[in-house]
């Protein structure tokens, strides 16, 4: 069993940096990937971003070029590095795995507000 714990979001300007972090309990070597999502108020939750066990990252267009998302195997820590945010990026971040056998597990969610 895989547990999810998003910590890194608060308030943030226009144009600003925030880092995400998801720390993941249970066997890491499982996950075959890793991915972050959002949901802002009124909306379904959208795909943000996620990183493969090889390495390999996909981007949501709205991202691309301004948000990375890394892992630390040693660290059983995913982030996300978000820089030059926008007002539209405001939502709760979760964060999301997926093991060999398509089991998925959801975090419980950081809030990230972008206001001037």
């Amino acid at each position: 069993q895989v547990q999810l714990v998003e910590s890194g979001g608060g308030s943030v300007q226009p144009g600003g940096s925030l880092r995400l972090s998801c720390v993941v309990s249970g066997s890491f070597a499982n996950i075959y990937s890793m991915a972050w999502y959002r949901q802002a108020p009124g909306k379904q939750r959208e795909y943000v971003a996620r990183i493969f066990n090889t390495g390999a990252e996909n981007y949501a267009d709205s991202v691309k070029g301004r948000f990375t998302i890394s892992r630390d195997n040693a660290k059983k820590t995913v982030y996300l590095q978000m820089n030059s945010l926008k007002p539209e990026d405001t939502a709760v971040y979760y964060c999301q795995s997926t093991t060999y056998g398509d089991v998925a597990s959801w975090g419980q969610g950081t809030q990230v507000t972008v206001s001037s």
